[in-house]
């Protein structure tokens, strides 16, 4: 892990918030000049800490507007059971989050669709390729907040 200044933190919340800027913008909003800018960026996508630089679309434009938390429960855990539930996952493109929990659910999926039908699919090709014990749907009525933007004060805490 590459140690952040405070020039890094501002250039990766200018980023994070458009990652479409031009260098010579980001480092005069930062207090840089070009070159040494570009070399931070460049450092923080070797190091990882940049994995991507992504477009991010409008759902409902897209017909996705639909989204559903999907709580799943499994009686089998072990590594093949894991292995098959992952790679089904994987494979279904309306799956955008999965996370497996501590609790009473195993795992937590997050779906984007277009509508209820289209969850119906899902699920029925869901449990034709894995064994579930219990799933658990709630759609969401209204989204007041998402973002991809992470809280960088937390890496300046820890410096």
């Amino acid at each position: 892990m590459i140690s952040l200044d405070e020039h890094d933190l501002k250039i990766l919340r200018l980023l994070q918030r458009d990652a479409t800027l031009p260098v010579a913008e980001v480092a005069a909003k930062v207090g840089l000049s070009t070159t040494p800018c570009w070399r931070r960026i460049q450092k923080l996508e070797e190091a990882g800490i940049i994995r991507r630089r992504v477009a991010l679309l409008d759902r409902g434009a897209l017909n996705a507007a639909v989204t559903v938390f999907v709580a799943v429960r499994t009686s089998q855990h072990n590594a093949q059971w894991l292995a098959k539930f992952a790679k089904a996952v994987v494979d279904f493109p309306e799956v955008v989050d999965c996370y497996r929990m501590s609790g009473e659910i195993d795992y937590l999926l997050r779906l984007v669709l277009p509508d209820i039908a289209a969850y119906d699919a899902f699920y029925k090709r869901l449990i034709a390729r894995v064994d579930l014990s219990d799933v658990t749907s709630m759609f969401a009525m209204e989204e007041i907040k998402s973002t991809t933007e992470l809280p960088l004060s937390f890496v300046a805490a820890h410096r």
